[in-house]
Parts: structure tokens; C-alpha cells; sequence
């Protein structure tokens, strides 16, 4: 039987994809997947597990969005949605809820904090959505401590603005949300002078612990400095991390523009003086403000 493997697989695979599946086609083909008899790979798969797929998934759905294609973006928004499918059914086979329970929670949740959509609440514009969606997040989180048996005293405690910011969200992401919340309740600058101002007076108290060399203090001085760049980001309607991912496309696009100046000269970048490669880096970037310019002619 084993010769005909092959092709039995190709017949089955045929009759699978020969219709448009629906959501709960997903969630049976998850299902199959996860019993006896199923995939011996997925069967073996964890929460624990499952957490490093589920941060890859959310990169390449950005990275899709990012080139442009609608094929591509439909493709990995699927692969993303499986994670989601995969993790509720495990959550299912330990008895403590299903997909169903998902999708309910989160109806629930968008209803209640859209009450100017779905109540009679009025707004004047996003910022008044933004206030409304805050104070009722907050309400929820009184209300679940509340519900909660009470541990100690600070189990009656206020909710706090930044208690449940994720653990594993990247540095500068997280710094970003921390300062939007903080915005929104009035904790912020007034001007743009005011959060560059900062910035510089962080950059001076690293030079300060430069030229002390205090190692644990520069650790320090140099967070602030990212927190207040940040901040500015921010402040500009920028959000650090999509900056600081353009900057690093746009440094690794110029190091490959490099190599290739390089290597047409039958040479590798080990292989020049700084002097050669800062004369080729500025020729690269001499060449791309160029193109950059006429670009800008042309709209």
C-alpha cells in the first residue's frame, strides 16, 4: 500500500480544497487534526508551544501588509487565524472554553465599549472614543476585582493605567501605548519644544555617565534616552517602532548597495579600508537622495 500513498494523498487533498470553506470547516479540520488518530505533530502541540508561532504569524501579516499584495495578506491573515483556532482548541480539550467562547467575549466587548455605536452615548470625534473606551475598560477591571475574593487589601485597590501592559511586548512598542495611556488622562506635554528639550537633557546625563564610567549608570541614562525619543515619536503621531523599523530597512538596504559597489570591484567589505567604505557609503547615499529628489519632481 505504500507505493500508492502518494497519489491516495494528492485524491484526499483534491476533495478537501475543491469547495470554499468556512470558519467552521476550520474549526472541524483543527479538531481532526488534534484527535486520536490525527496529526502526531499537532497532537503534540502546547500553549507553551504554540506561543513562538503565534509572534512569527503576527510579523509576517505585517511584513504582508508591507509589500502591497492582497494574496499574500489573505494568506498570512489564515496562518494568524489558525493560531487563534489552534490555541481555543486546546482550551476546549482542557475543558475551559471553546472558540465559540472567543468570539462571544469579544462581541460583548466591542458592544459594550462602543456605546455611542450600539447606545445612546454621544461623541464629537476619536478622542472622545478613545476617553469613553478607557473609562470603561476601567469600569470592567473595578468590576472583575470586585467579583474577585479578596486577597488582601490591595485587592480593593483602583485598577492601575499600566498594570496589564503584556510582558512580552517589544520595548519600544510598549513605551509607545504607555505614553498614549498616559496622554489620555492628561499626563503629557504641551509642546514639541517641551519633549525635545527632555530628550536633550537626557542625552546630556549620558554623557555624564560616559565620562564618569559608570557602567550601571549609563544602562540607565541611555533607557531614558529611548523612553524620551519615544516619546517624541509619539508626540508627532509617529510610533517608534515602525520609525526604527524604516531606519534599519533603509541602513541594511545602503550596506547592500555597498557590497555591491564593492564586489563589482572584485572585493569584499573585509577587504577595504573605512576610508573606501565611507567613500562608497557616500556615494550610495549621494545617489539615493538623488533619486529620491526627482521623485519628489515627478508628483
Amino acid at each position: 500500500m505504500g507505493k500508492f500513498l502518494p497519489g491516495f494523498c494528492i485524491l484526499i487533498s483534491a476533495f478537501y480544497i475543491s469547495f470554499m470553506h468556512t470558519l467552521q470547516n476550520l474549526l472541524d479540520i483543527m479538531a481532526k487534526m488534534r484527535a486520536e488518530g490525527g496529526c502526531p505533530w499537532d497532537r503534540e502541540q502546547t500553549l507553551e508551544s504554540l506561543k513562538q508561532y503565534l509572534v512569527e504569524e503576527c510579523y509576517e501579516v505585517i511584513d504582508a501588509i508591507d509589500s502591497g499584495k492582497a494574496d499574500k495578506h489573505a494568506d498570512e491573515l489564515g496562518d494568524l487565524l489558525l493560531q487563534v483556532v489552534f490555541q481555543a482548541q486546546i482550551r476546549r480539550e482542557q475543558g475551559q472554553f471553546a472558540f465559540e467562547d472567543v468570539v462571544d467575549r469579544i462581541c460583548v466587548k466591542l458592544i459594550r465599549r462602543h456605546p455611542h455605536v450600539f447606545g445612546n452615548t454621544r461623541v464629537s470625534g476619536s478622542a472622545d472614543v478613545l476617553k469613553n473606551w478607557e473609562a470603561i475598560k476601567a469600569l470592567e477591571k473595578q468590576e472583575a476585582v470586585a467579583n474577585t475574593p479578596a486577597d488582601s487589601a490591595l485587592s480593593t485597590a483602583p485598577p492601575s493605567l499600566v498594570g496589564d501592559m503584556p510582558r512580552h511586548l517589544p520595548a519600544l512598542r510598549k513605551a509607545h501605548h504607555l505614553q498614549k495611556r498616559l496622554a489620555r488622562v492628561g499626563f503629557d506635554w504641551k509642546q514639541v519644544h517641551d519633549v525635545v528639550a527632555k530628550i536633550d537633557e537626557e542625552l546630556a546625563e549620558v554623557k555624564q555617565a560616559l565620562a564618569a564610567g559608570d557602567a550601571a549608570k549609563i544602562n540607565e541614562e541611555l533607557g531614558d534616552l529611548l523612553f524620551a525619543v519615544v516619546n517624541l515619536s509619539r508626540f508627532q503621531g509617529l510610533n517608534a517602532e515602525e520609525v526604527l523599523q524604516r531606519a534599519v530597512n533603509k541602513f541594511a538596504g545602503r550596506v547592500q548597495a555597498v557590497e555591491k559597489r564593492v564586489r563589482l570591484s572584485g572585493r569584499e567589505l573585509s577587504q577595504c579600508t573605512l576610508e573606501e567604505l565611507d567613500a562608497h557609503w557616500n556615494a550610495v547615499k549621494a545617489a539615493e537622495e538623488m533619486q529620491n529628489a526627482e521623485c519628489r519632481m515627478q508628483k
